[in-house]
This record gives C-alpha cells, sequence and structure tokens, in this order.
C-alpha cells in the first residue's frame, strides 16, 4: 500500500495562501461552540472539544488525500458515545467518563486501522450519487435540527428527528426573543451576503461584532447565551488506562462508532469531491482516519469525525487545500494558549447561525428536484437514504439508501434494454427492427442483441424472448452480446440448455460481438464447446458468412436488398478471431482441433478438409496459422493418406499463396503483416519441425511460392 503524505500541499501553489488562511480561521472560530457542545454531548468536559480540533485536525491534514475536508469532534460519534457511557452507568462529565472516553477512541482507531489493512475503502464505490446526495442532506437537516434551539436561546438538542422535534417544542415554550433577534438576523445577513457578496469573510466580522456588542451591552442580562469560559493551556498527553472498562465492551461499542465515522465522512468526502472534480484515495482516508483518532485518543478526547459543517464553511471561504486545516488547528492552539478568555464574550445564537447557513449550502434538495424530473425511483432513493438519516440515524440511513440501490440495480438489469436487429435495404449496419417499416429481418435469421450482463436474474427473459420469436422457417439465432460483459452460473447453465435445445430443432446459434473476456469465462463455466464448435463467433457478419449466407442478405418478406455502393468490404479479419475466442489458449486449440481432424482423416481420407479446420470461414491470419500447424504433422499425415510428402507440402503452401493473394487484393493494408507474421511461424516452425522447415524452404525455392 504506497502512503504519500501531505499530498495535497506537496505542490503549494501561492495563490490558494489567502483562501486557506481566511478558511482555517473561520473554521477554527466556528469549530469553537460546535466542538465545545458536541464534547459534552459525548460526556466531556467542553473544553476537550476544544482539544478535539487541534492535533486530531493536524495529523488527518498530514495523512489526506481530500484537499478541503476537515476533521474534528461532530455529532454521530459524539451521541454514539454518549449514549454508550449511560449503557455502562458512567455519569456525563464525570472523572470515570473522562477515563472511559480515551479507551473507548482508542479502540476506534484500532478498527479503522484494521478496516485500512482490509482495503474497506472500496465499498464506497457501490454506493449511488442519490444515496451520497441523500445521505448529506439527512446529516445537515439533523445538525441544523440540533442547532435550532440555540437561534431561541436554549441548548442543542440530540437524537432523531422525533426527539429532535420535542426538545426544539420544548425550547420553544421558554423561547427568548433578543437571542431569535440576534440570530435570526444574523443568519439572514449571512445568506445574502453568500449570494452577493460570496467571497466576503462576514463570518469573522459578525463573530467580531458578536464579541463587541457582548462587551458593550448587557447581552447576558437580555438572555443571550455566551460561550462560557476556557481555562488556558494544551491538553496532556497520556496513554488511556485499559482496566476502566471490560474488554469486550470496549471493543463492541468501538466498532459502531468506527463504521459510522468510515461511512459517514468517506460518502461526505467523496460527495464534495465529485462536486468540485477532484478524486480522493478512499483507503488511505480511512488510515488517516484512524491517525486522527489515534492522536485523540492519547489527548483525552471522544471519537473525531470529518465534519460536512467545517467543510461546507472551508468551501465557502475558498479554502482549497489541507493547509486550511493545519491553519485551523494552528489557531485553536494559539487561541488554547493565549486568547481563552475571547470565547466567554461570542454569543451563541451568532455562532449557530454561522453553522447553519454553511450547513444549508451543503445540501441537496436540488438533486432531489432533478431526480424526481428524470428518475422517480432514483429520487425515491434519494429520499430513502436522507429520511432514514433523519428519522433512524447515519448508519441506518445509508443501509435504507444502499438496499434501495441495489434493489434497483437488480430491477434494472433484470429487464435489461433488448431487441431484434434487422437491416435496411442497401445498407450494412444492424439496426432495431422497431426503430421504423425499413428495418427488414435477415431471412430465416433471429439476431438478438441483450444489453446487459447475464446473471440469475435476466436469463430467463433472454430465453422466453429467442423461444417466443421462433418461427417455422428459422434456421439460426445469432446473439448480440456486445452488451454482456459478464455472465453468472446460473445463467450459462441455462444458455448451455438453449443451446441444445435449438440445436435439438436444427437450429443453429450463435454469440457474437462480445469481448474476449467473455470467452474466458464460457470456458470456466463449461461451455466451451461452443467455442470449439465454432457457435461463438467475433462479429455477426462472421457468423453469416458461416452459414453461408454474404451480402447482400436475403430479407424476410422477399424485400429486395441490393447493395448501393461497390465499396471494399469491412475487413473481418483486422483480429484474428482464433486469438479472440481462445485467448492463450491459442495454440491448444488449434493443435487440439486439428488433431481430431487427424483422427477423422483416419476414417474418411478426405486431406482437403484438413485445411479449413473445424471453423469453416476462419479468416486468413487465422488460416495461415492452422496451416502452419498442419505443417508440423506433415509425416503423419503422408503415412495416413498415402500421398506423397512433397505434394502435399506443396498443396499446404499453394493454399497458403492463395489467402496471401486473397488478402493483398481485398485488405492490402493487412499484406505487410501477413508477411511480418509469415517470418514467425516460419521461426516457430524450424524450431520445433527443422526437417520440414527445411522442405518448405526448398519448395518455395524450387516453385517461387
Amino acid at each position: 500500500m504506497k502512503l504519500e503524505l501531505a499530498q495535497t500541499i506537496r505542490h503549494y501553489n501561492k495563490k490558494d495562501l489567502p483562501g486557506d488562511i481566511l478558511a482555517g480561521i473561520i473554521i477554527m472560530a466556528v469549530s469553537i461552540p460546535i466542538s465545545m457542545g458536541y464534547a459534552q454531548i459525548a460526556g466531556l468536559p467542553a473544553v476537550y472539544g476544544l482539544y478535539g480540533s487541534v492535533f486530531p485536525i493536524l495529523f488527518f491534514a498530514l495523512f489526506s488525500t481530500s484537499p478541503q475536508f476537515i476533521f474534528g469532534v461532530d455529532a454521530a460519534p459524539a451521541a454514539l458515545v454518549g449514549s454508550a457511557l449511560i449503557s455502562l452507568h458512567v455519569e456525563s462529565g464525570s472523572n470515570e467518563a473522562l477515563a472511559v472516553v480515551p479507551v473507548l477512541t482508542l479502540f476506534v482507531a484500532l478498527w479503522l486501522l484494521a478496516f485500512y489493512f482490509m482495503r474497506a475503502g472500496k465499498l464506497v464505490n457501490y454506493i449511488s450519487a442519490p444515496v451520497m446526495g441523500g445521505f448529506i442532506t439527512g446529516i445537515c437537516t439533523t445538525i441544523i435540527l440540533m442547532q435550532l434551539p440555540k437561534l431561541m436561546g436554549g441548548t442543542a438538542g440530540t437524537g432523531e428527528f422525533l426527539e429532535l422535534a420535542e426538545h426544539i417544542a420544548k425550547e420553544a415554550a421558554s423561547i427568548n426573543l433578543p437571542s431569535v433577534a440576534l440570530g435570526v438576523s444574523a443568519l439572514v445577513i449571512l445568506l445574502l451576503s453568500k449570494k452577493f457578496m460570496p467571497k466576503f469573510p462576514m463570518a469573522v466580522v459578525l463573530m467580531a461584532a458578536g464579541a463587541v456588542m457582548t462587551r458593550v451591552l448587557p447581552v447576558r442580562e437580555w438572555g443571550i447565551q455566551t460561550l462560557a469560559a476556557v481555562e488556558p493551556g494544551l491538553p496532556a498527553w497520556s496513554f488511556p488506562d485499559l482496566t476502566v472498562i471490560p474488554i469486550k465492551e470496549a471493543v463492541t461499542i468501538s466498532l459502531s462508532v468506527a463504521v459510522v465515522i468510515m461511512a459517514e465522512t468517506l460518502l461526505a468526502e467523496n460527495n464534495f469531491a465529485q462536486k468540485n472534480g477532484y478524486r480522493i484515495n478512499d483507503n488511505q482516508e480511512i488510515l488517516a482516519f484512524s491517525a486522527g483518532n489515534f492522536v485523540a485518543a492519547f489527548t483525552g478526547c471522544c471519537p473525531i469525525n470529518g465534519s460536512v459543517s467545517r467543510t461546507a464553511m472551508g468551501e465557502q471561504y475558498q479554502g482549497r487545500t489541507q493547509l486550511t486545516g493545519i491553519v485551523a488547528g494552528g489557531s485553536m492552539i494559539v487561541l488554547l494558549l493565549c486568547g481563552t478568555g475571547f470565547i466567554g464574550y461570542l454569543p451563541v445564537p451568532v455562532l449557530t447561525a454561522i453553522v447553519i447557513s454553511a450547513l444549508l449550502g451543503a445540501t441537496e434538495f436540488e438533486l432531489a428536484v432533478r431526480l424526481f424530473k428524470v428518475s422517480r425511483t432514483e429520487c425515491l432513493i434519494f429520499a430513502g437514504a436522507f429520511f432514514g438519516v433523519l428519522f433512524l440515524g447515519t448508519i441506518n440511513g445509508v443501509l435504507i439508501g444502499i438496499i434501495l440501490s441495489f434493489t434497483e440495480m437488480i430491477i434494472r438489469t433484470a429487464k435489461p434494454a433488448r431487441c431484434f436487429l434487422g437491416i435496411q435495404p442497401g445498407h450494412r449496419h444492424f439496426r432495431d427492427l422497431k426503430e421504423g417499416s425499413q428495418i427488414h429481418a435477415i431471412e430465416g435469421v433471429l439476431i438478438y442483441r441483450f444489453s446487459s450482463n447475464l446473471f440469475f436474474a435476466n436469463i430467463q427473459v433472454l430465453e422466453r424472448d429467442i423461444e417466443d420469436a421462433l418461427q417455422k422457417d428459422t434456421k439460426a439465432v445469432i446473439l448480440d452480446a456486445s452488451g454482456i460483459g459478464s455472465m453468472d452460473i446460473t445463467a450459462a447453465d441455462r444458455l448451455g440448455s438453449l443451446y441444445q435445445s435449438l440445436k435439438k430443432k436444427g437450429i443453429r446459434f450463435y454469440m457474437t460481438e462480445h469481448i474476449a473476456e467473455l470467452n474466458e469465462q464460457l470456458r470456466k463455466l463449461g461451455l466451451g464447446y461452443m467455442i470449439e464448435e465454432g457457435s461463438v463467433r467475433r462479429t455477426i457478419h462472421i457468423a453469416l458468412k458461416d452459414m453461408e449466407i454474404r451480402r447482400p442478405y436475403p430479407l424476410a418478406g422477399g424485400v429486395d436488398n441490393e447493395e448501393r455502393s461497390a465499396s471494399r468490404k469491412r475487413a473481418d479479419n483486422r483480429v484474428q478471431e482464433f486469438v479472440w475466442a481462445f485467448g492463450s489458449d491459442t495454440e491448444a486449440q488449434i493443435e487440439k482441433q486439428i488433431l481430431k481432424q487427424i483422427e477423422q482423416l483416419k476414417k474418411d481420407g478426405n486431406v482437403e478438409e484438413l485445411l479449413h479446420g473445424r471453423w469453416s470461414h476462419m479468416e486468413a491470419l487465422d488460416k495461415d496459422e492452422w496451416l502452419e500447424h498442419l505443417e508440423e504433422h506433415l509425416k503423419e499425415i503422408v503415412n495416413i493418406s498415402g500421398k506423397d510428402e512433397k505434394t502435399l507440402a506443396m498443396q499446404f503452401e499453394a493454399h497458403r499463396r492463395e489467402v496471401y493473394e486473397r488478402i493483398a487484393k481485398e485488405h492490402p493494408e493487412l499484406a505487410k503483416r501477413f508477411q511480418e507474421r509469415r517470418h514467425k511461424l516460419d521461426e516457430h516452425l524450424k524450431q520445433r519441425r527443422p526437417e520440414v522447415y527445411e522442405l518448405v524452404v526448398r519448395l518455395r525455392e524450387e516453385n517461387q511460392l
């Protein structure tokens, strides 16, 4: 696993410096109320929220590959740890809580490290954009509802929607109008400035104005809350005491917290990455989460998570690299050492308005509107993730969204796009018969295109479509598999059954147009006999040629199909079909088929049949290689047939000459390649059958072949 440190600031652009510094200072400022509040929710004194915004954020910035995401004390892990303390009968804010929480944080860091080594980050690739959008919007809405009571002069809420709604209603009963007026005014100013002056640091101005107002006006007497005063100094470093909680409890509780941190932060990071056009290394991000939480454990803090609100704030004020996080962490150090007195002057409603403003900008309700217009199914997935997070919590919301995504995917692939193909008179390309009345089927042939990977849920669709379309005059079925990249064993077994069923009815079945890798799957799944019997061909045209159906193709209903131009045919032999079909097993398969034909020669003595192979209408380069393998068996063929060695060798060489002349005439661009391959095949023959090679060379010189 290649590890790159300080990736986003390694080649730093000085133009980003002003934005990074400003965004870092603002993030530090808004982290003060958020972090202090969430630390208390986690059962720690408020100052530990500030401690969690120092060293963890610095270590995260060192390891992270995201240029803009910010780490810090956040809602979901804090709430989980707080509820765990209740189940452990540990009093919030007590000395016991101060000892237990760092132990939980340490095990969270260990779980995240294990996830890193397990490469669990790739799981996020299976989460769709509607799930991500619904998840982020649900998180933002939940945090806004948590913060809303603080605008009314109350305390932040916890839990899911019903608990939050109950808490808001309770706080509304004792609403403080000056707090509401100050908070709403600040929020309106922030939203207007974001629209008309997006780069202006209005948040800093409002915080400074709020501190001045507290200093010169009796805001506390009006009932407007300010942040609690904090003792100056940095956190003390120590290893958590593992004896304060049973290891089993620590492992199980920390697992759920680690999963929440990984899922929530990776989803949010990828959402910001997609929106802003960059890529992150999901697995290294998990290592960054682990590093941040190890530092948090050693400084006595609760588990640390990626923060959507602080990242949105950094994005608003043009923070472009992890220098933003470093400035935020460094600024918090300065504040803890020199400016803790300033904290006590900050009005809570103003800080709350700043947080809500940033979260409103991070919601993606516009995506829901777009999905509603384009895809009701994906809109439902967005809503499922959104309401899941809102009503059931982070993990349940993500799980609901993922389940809906996979359900939708299975439904979609179980009913894939498919059609029967025909051709327009005078044209050469195959098109959907339903495109118009000018498209006609080829007489006696069904050409069926299936545009999805084949698996247990959709193979029956393919079978029924083909069986229902069979007519009395159907001679062949050609499957255009250009949209099939893989198949499972159920689909393979059913496809084999269909092949045998059609064969019994005297109907030939061909599989065409697919990628070469699918042929390897066919062999592994037990359908290699279809390839060996020549029923797997590279193109529809080659399959038709194999049935002796040539251009212009006869159309159903006696429709005239006279070619409109005498333009040269497209080269079907630009890629060797045998190599395409058999891959690395090509030589062995050619040899295998030749040996079978030599056995047949012993029965019927037909030497001419050897020249063509079991695959009729082989393209030129394949035929040349076939002849080279035949020459290796020259003496054996002589013994069986009783023919003269020289006569047979001349027959092979004359056939090769015919192949070359045809390819030089029809596709001169391939003639040079043919000669180059001939030289390589001669070298091969010289190494394996030197006596045959000498005979062939002598014959060429004598007869100028």
